[in-house]
């Protein structure tokens, strides 16, 4: 899924230039709102303004590579369950290695798995002390699988 401007147009470029390759000229525009459909906006300036508030929607699927944040430490890993709670997105993350979930230097507790509920566009609800989301999830768009 994309989540800035600069992705969006990269992907409007990289479409126009394959298209070219094949034989089919298009508009740069044509490209943005190409890219826009496919993303799910009804046109580019809906996915412009989107993009621009950071409000990608983030699409997931069981098995999908992620990356984000939680109780503000910085993972990777894989999407291990994933179903509909609500208005969100109950889901289970199986870390590519151990985060430290605590901030102090005094000692740590080290987490390989989370369970959370996450709205469309990958924060949970609930929030830490300085008012971040608990949990971030986005999806890799490169995922090597």
């Amino acid at each position: 899924m994309l989540e800035t401007v600069g992705e969006a147009k990269a992907q409007a470029k990289l479409l126009r230039s394959r298209l070219l390759a094949e034989g089919q000229v298009i508009s740069h525009s044509e490209a943005l709102e190409r890219v826009a459909h496919l993303a799910g906006a009804r046109d580019w300036n809906t996915l412009h303004a989107r993009l621009a508030k950071g409000q990608a929607r983030v699409e997931l699927a069981l098995g999908d590579a992620v990356r984000g944040q939680y109780l503000g430490q910085d993972f990777t890993g894989r999407i291990m369950a994933l179903a509909a709670e609500g208005d969100g997105r109950a889901v289970e993350i199986r870390f590519d290695e151990a985060v430290d979930v605590v901030r102090f230097d005094s000692f740590s507790n080290l987490r390989r798995q989370v369970r959370g509920v996450i709205d469309a566009w990958g924060n949970s609800a609930e929030k830490t002390s300085d008012g971040v989301p608990q949990l971030r999830v986005r999806r890799v768009l490169s995922d090597p699988r």
